[in-house]
């Protein structure tokens, strides 16, 4: 049972991995026809030398110099055909297999970019990276080798075959008896190969995953002298992958050891075999060696097999960990019949929203009903947990609502396709990424292919083209990974100038100047003043003294919205928002205190 769904998986792998090969049908067609002649330039050899040995042994025909001269040049003139062909192999055949390996890259990493926030928020980019490179890497090997190692084998069993049984049927019945055993206990080392090559695939993508997550806080590492305990978890998880690699090469060492003794096996089956029935005269002296050779070159392909059982093994745990990401379906699709927008007033509608991330758990949002007219500034306050980051991500459907909807200039956002509702919202976020390039490249990356003069004008406009100009390179400066070599309210600029370069009319602003120094936030603050300026917004604050000016402020709870209006309203109300305001100001007043004398406070003042 164990061994029929194997084959069934194997099949259902190969399946998959098929279509890839469409597009190169033709030069596998070639490189299979080339493999075909090589093979028969090798089985023209033990004919030869049969030949030979009976017109010896046995004189008729007899052997003449003009017929070992005229076997022999044949034979020359085949090996440089197999030459030729041996060649377009190795070089088309890889060439192949590496074009393959670009599709199937490009098909993977594109799949990627469509899965959704739910996705992201259980995946580690370690592992990704490791099926986007490593997997698919083995996966070029396999592409090439499989099909030709098994179709030079398959030909090299039926031509033997055939030919022995034209000699004699019984002895090659008797040969052939061997291979049946042989599939048969190598197939139990093949199933522990492929479960520990997954298995090994899986650890190295985890080895990644924290080798990553390491290197990238190494300034948090450094600061809380941590070094060994990040050894020793990279230690445990290496000495794991060690443990797998073992498991894996024992049952690869299992495999070769049983090809090795069947292989044994079948040359004392045929020098016995073979000389029972030449002395009771049914087998001739030329068969008799032409039997060995073929026998032989028979073993060659199997232990060729053999030395790619290891190779074919990590290729096809390669296809299933590729087709198992391929499977992950996006949770947010465009629904058919989609619209593009390509302009918006920008008035934002919540219907009765509810929302929760994992079906069967809490409402994170629950009947949340509210209209914002376009240009209208909204603040969303409250208590961490309440919602308010989750009530922002379901406006451009990072998430989408578990009941209700949301509409963007009265309408249904689930009708209009994402990436337009997408291109019309701009989001500044506390935790600023940094692509890898230079200043200019992160600001462009608002609007693809904007001129120097527009994206100088964004850098204005966001108060960044003071300090930019003053970097050694200007615009063309370097930021390091993750933009390392800026500081956080510089990070923040460059961040707003490529909202600005955007120009959408729908903003999102969630806690942008909450980890800034005072300075820098009166810097940024200005920035995303300005940048709010006749755009819808939607501000989720952190310093509740940054939003005393928004047109509406709305209090979160996990009850939902519990208190709306403006400051100076809530203020009245002394209700939750009155509670708040009067603790952060209490904060804010203890912060500057303590930076202005130059003595740190702690946290119960």
């Amino acid at each position: 049972m164990r061994e029929r769904g194997s084959l069934r998986r194997t099949a259902r792998l190969t399946r998959r991995f098929l279509p890839y090969f469409k597009p190169y049908r033709r030069t596998m067609a070639f490189d299979l026809t080339f493999a075909s002649l090589t093979t028969a330039c090798e089985l023209a050899l033990p004919a030869i030398v049969g030949y030979f040995t009976d017109a010896a042994t046995r004189g008729v025909p007899p052997l003449t110099l003009q017929t070992v001269l005229w076997l022999s040049g044949l034979y020359v003139l085949l090996r440089v055909i197999d030459t030729a062909a041996n060649y377009y192999m190795a070089s088309m055949g890889h060439y192949m297999g590496a074009e393959m390996e670009t599709d199937m890259r490009r098909d993977l990493f594109g799949h990627l970019q469509q899965l959704s926030f739910a996705y992201y928020d259980n995946a580690k980019v370690g592992q990704l990276m490791s099926r986007l490179t490593n997997d698919l890497n083995e996966i070029s090997e396999f592409a090439h080798h499989c099909p030709e190692e098994f179709f030079i084998a398959s030909i090299k069993i039926v031509v033997a075959f055939v030919i022995l049984s034209g000699q004699n049927i019984y002895f090659t019945l008797i040969i052939f008896s061997v291979l049946p055993f042989m599939v048969l206990f190598s197939s139990r080392f093949n199933r522990r190969m492929r479960d520990a090559f997954r298995d090994g695939r899986h650890q190295m993508g985890e080895l990644n995953a924290q080798s990553e997550d390491s290197l990238l806080g190494i300034r948090v590492v450094k600061s809380f002298a941590n070094e060994p305990i990040e050894r020793e978890k990279f230690e445990r998880g290496n000495r794991l992958f060690y443990g797998i690699k073992r498991r894996s090469y024992g049952a690869l060492a299992g495999f070769q050891s049983t090809i090795r003794l069947f292989d044994g096996l079948m040359y004392i089956v045929v020098v016995t075999a073979g000389a029972l029935f030449m002395i009771h005269g049914q087998l001739t002296p030329g068969a008799y060696v032409g039997s060995l050779l073929y026998i032989s070159a028979l073993l060659n392909s199997i232990r060729r097999i053999v030395e790619f059982a290891e190779q074919f093994q990590r290729g096809m745990t390669g296809i299933e960990r590729f087709a198992e990401l391929m499977d992950e379906s996006p949770t947010i699709r465009d629904e058919p019949g989609a619209v593009e927008l390509t302009e918006a007033i920008g008035s934002v509608t919540f219907e009765n929203v509810s929302f929760t991330y994992a079906e069967g758990a809490r409402n994170v949002l629950t009947g949340i009903n509210l209209e914002v007219e376009a240009g209208e500034s909204v603040a969303l306050v409250g208590p961490s947990g309440s919602g308010k980051t989750t009530l922002c991500n379901l406006i451009p459907r990072f998430y989408d609502v578990t009941g209700g909807r949301v509409l963007v200039d009265g309408r249904d956002i689930r009708g209009a396709t994402t990436r337009s509702l997408r291109s019309l919202i701009g989001v500044v976020q506390q935790d600023v990424y940094m692509f890898s390039g230079t200043v200019r490249d992160n600001i462009e990356y608002g609007k693809p292919g904007a001129s120097m003069g527009e994206i100088e004008e964004a850098a204005r406009m966001a108060g960044a083209h003071e300090f930019i100009a003053e970097l050694k390179d200007g615009y063309d400066t370097y930021v390091g990974e993750r933009g390392v070599k800026l500081s956080g309210g510089q990070k923040q600029r460059v961040s707003i100038a490529r909202v600005f370069l955007k120009n959408p009319p729908i903003l999102i602003l969630d806690e942008a100047t909450s980890s800034l120094d005072n300075e820098s936030e009166r810097i940024v603050q200005r920035s995303l003043e300005r940048l709010a300026e006749g755009r819808t917004t939607f501000t989720i604050a952190h310093r509740l003294t940054t939003i005393r000016g928004a047109g509406v402020i709305l209090v979160l709870t996990e009850d939902g919205i519990v208190e709306q209006g403006s400051h100076d309203e809530l203020m009245a109300r002394r209700g939750v928002y009155y509670g708040l305001y009067r603790m952060h100001s209490r904060d804010g007043e203890e912060r500057a205190e303590g930076a202005a004398f130059g003595t740190p406070r702690t946290a119960d003042g």
